[in-house]
């Protein structure tokens, strides 16, 4: 059997050749009858194919490989030339234009800036000491470390860079650590992103999201037409990055036949700007909203890191969705040696946060009665000692009198069921005065609540306790909350030279902290979580997966919501979890998401939802594309469309809300193969008669939905045989 994909190419190439029409299919066999004659087998014992030597020839055999590797290299570079195509061409040179002109550049175009002592680091680095190294990180991502050293005072400037083979992506990161005697100049303004791009003759059109604030609008997408003189600044609410309805540090910056993803990895306060001038040029400029500092000998600063991904095309969605399959390869934390997270049905094992032992062993045993399958089970706040409330926060040991033996009980039989555990922390936010923490070392403490991460004896306790209670408790997962803003806290601790030392400091120490956590449980996934959804910029999200994109998740008020949620998070986080007490099948719909868990009084309903959200989960991880506008008003539909091209699978979810006159919609479908057949299942009216990818794009899907409020789910499936890129 051919691998998928490989049958497809081979028309692509017959057809880019002239040795084929383009609406016509040939099978491998029929190619090498058309090329070399009849009777070449085809299998997969050594690939794509074997040449039987023996019958026809070591020269025949040869010839035909020949032809197929130069039909497949044809195939290749065409499918290369498809803008939702990870090795774009166009979107590569862009990537490699960027590199050559801004970052390697030995002029005035490196897109970052500070200024030091009186001058601008424009004005500087010529004139510094510079050295240049670069080494391969693994086979798909190379390191240019850029050096520019200070010789009056010894600071040295770093510019680490970072290029993916496989996709047109840069990074970069500044550090700056005084290497000299005696405390730097005061250097202000370090900006990670500092650059115009121009566009003559077109116009600028940035696509935006808000972030999470624990509201219906959350995640919601919303566009930003840059004319001339006009700007647009973003920043988070107090010191999260992803907190506010101007704290989503992601976006798509749409120009003539392409664009750029631009991302800023900031777990902290971020501010970011994009100005037009009066001609055909966009100012952008991003990095730590506050620093003006001096340094001191041995210490180091860093900036925020700056991600650009290239795109071509006229569909935003082409850059989105090679956004998605970047993250997916590159960013996600992967485990199970390398491999990236699978879904998974997830299930909170306490139904107050002060139960014990025995309320976790009652809710297992229900789950196991009813035949519920769950993959990660959780015990949430209130398991440590406190006086009374789940926030009083800050003495890190499992409660003897709920937990007799720890979690070791609990934890075994979990594994025994072929699941794991999760155990949630929140140890930088100190809420009970009289904790170990707040009596032993207040000196650890920012404004007597923040744990201060950048202390570096605050830093080794807290990784010492949490590894070992992560070991002796047999706990699989980290699940890591954050309650508070620190912005304040960060701020109120510095000194008029030392502003946004404190907050650089510990957005250090955090990002550490994780990496260390990761290096001693290697198959160990960490929860990001802040209220919700309120800390996943692009460095936490490298460390962590967000297992509850937002508080905004309970009773049927958040049923609109979370299906707005859904449609403005998937465009750049392939993977995140939710969970609802649902009483209907609409509100249980409306949270399918690729970790998702539920509640139900009926065990009998709840095995229904984790057992059909587990057959849409999967498609949640392929190429994403909306299929209506979006909107939560009640008057409205609300769609989207998943699909996994390398398995030729996907999901569509349609939603009718309660005051919806139309019962009647047509999606046009994206992404497919349009030779391909494609098998169709609702899981409300069951089998639907197979089409082909070019009717369901072109034609389109027609959903009724007679109930309002009311939703369809329509899975497809490839049909075998049919094999598509």
């Amino acid at each position: 059997m051919l691998p998928a994909g490989i049958d497809k190419l081979l028309h692509m190439g017959q057809v880019e050749l002239g040795l084929l029409k383009p609406g016509r299919r040939i099978s491998v066999e029929a190619f090498f009858q058309r090329t070399a004659g009849s009777g070449n087998r085809v299998d997969g014992e050594l690939g794509f194919f074997h040449a039987n030597v023996n019958q026809y020839g070591f020269w025949r055999a040869t010839m035909e490989l020949l032809v197929l590797m130069t039909v497949m290299a044809v195939a290749l570079a065409a499918y290369a030339r498809d803008p939702r195509s990870k090795a774009n061409p166009a979107a590569m040179k862009a990537r490699d234009t960027w590199l050559r002109k801004r970052l390697l550049s030995t002029g005035s175009g490196l897109p970052f800036s500070f200024h030091y002592g009186d001058a601008a680091s424009a004005n500087l680095l010529p004139e510094w000491n510079s050295a240049r190294t670069t080494r391969r990180l693994d086979a798909l991502r190379t390191e240019t470390v850029r050096t520019w050293t200070d010789p009056k005072t010894g600071l040295e400037v770093r510019c680490r860079i970072v290029t993916y083979r496989d996709y047109p992506a840069v990074e970069w990161t500044l550090l700056l650590k005084n290497r000299g005697a005696t405390d730097t100049p005061v250097m202000e303004s370090v900006q990670a992103l500092d650059a115009i791009v121009h566009q003559p003759g077109g116009e600028f059109l940035l696509h935006c999201h808000k972030g999470d604030f624990d509201s219906p609008d959350g995640y919601a997408p919303f566009d930003v037409a840059l004319g001339p003189g006009e700007s647009r600044r973003f920043a988070p609410d107090g010191g999260r990055p992803t907190n506010g309805p101007n704290g989503w540090p992601y976006y798509n910056l749409q120009m003539a036949d392409g664009g750029m993803m631009l991302a800023v990895g900031w777990p902290g306060q971020w501010a970011g700007a994009f100005t037009r001038d009066s001609e055909d040029g966009l100012h952008l400029l991003a990095g730590q909203e506050r620093v003006h500092l001096i340094l001191r000998p041995g210490e180091e600063i860093r900036s925020p890191l700056i991600a650009l991904l290239f795109w071509s095309g006229n569909d935003p969605m082409n850059g989105q969705n090679v956004w998605r399959r970047w993250m997916l390869a590159h960013n996600v934390p992967h485990v199970n040696e390398g491999h990236t997270p699978q879904p998974m049905a997830q299930m909170q094992l306490c139904v107050d946060f002060n139960d014990g032992e025995d309320v976790m062993f009652r809710e297992m045993k229900k789950l196991d009665d009813a035949g519920v399958h769950i993959d990660l089970c959780w015990r949430d706040a209130g398991w440590y000692l406190h006086p009374g409330e789940w926030w009083h926060t800050g003495t890190w040991e499992v409660d003897p009198v709920r937990f007799p033996d720890g979690f070791k009980t609990a934890s075994a039989a979990i594994h025994a069921k072929g699941r794991k555990l999760i155990v949630w922390f929140e140890p930088e936010r100190v809420g009970d005065p009289n904790s170990w923490l707040a009596k032993n070392h207040p000196e650890w403490l920012l404004g007597g609540t923040l744990l201060n991460l950048g202390n570096k004896d605050a830093w080794n306790w807290l990784l010492e306790h949490v590894d070992g209670l992560l070991t002796s408790q047999g706990i699989d997962y980290y699940r890591q909350d954050f309650n508070m803003d620190p912005l304040d806290a960060w701020r109120s601790n510095d000194a008029p030279d030392r502003q946004g030392m404190t907050e650089n400091l510990d957005v250090q120490g955090y990002l550490a902290y994780w990496d260390e956590l990761r290096r001693r449980h290697p198959g160990m996934l960490i929860d990001s979580c802040a209220s919700g959804g309120r800390r996943n910029d692009l460095e936490t999200l490298r460390r962590a997966v967000p297992l509850l994109r937002s508080d905004f998740q309970f009773g049927n008020d958040a049923i609109v919501g979370n299906q707005g949620q859904t449609y403005g998070i998937s465009a750049w986080i392939p993977y995140y979890g939710s969970g609802f007490g649902f009483t209907d099948k609409v509100g249980a719909r409306s949270f399918y998401v690729p970790c998702y868990g539920f509640a139900n009084p009926s065990m009998e309903q709840l095995k229904w939802a984790y057992d059909e959200c587990r057959q849409v989960a999967p498609a949640m991880l392929g190429d994403y594309y909306p299929l209506t506008a979006y909107s939560l008003a009640p008057e409205t539909w609300i769609a989207w469309q998943f699909y996994r091209p390398e398995v030729g699978e996907g999901v569509v979810q349609a939603f009718r809300r309660e005051k919806s006159t139309d019962d009647l919609q047509v999606f046009h479908l994206k992404g497919l193969d349009p030779d391909a057949t494609y098998d169709l299942t609702d899981l409300d009216e069951g089998t639907l008669p197979p089409r082909t990818g070019t009717a369901l794009m072109d034609q389109g899907l027609r959903l009724e939905i007679t109930a309002h409020p009311g939703s369809a789910i329509v899975l497809l499936r490839r049909q075998a045989g049919d094999h598509g890129i």
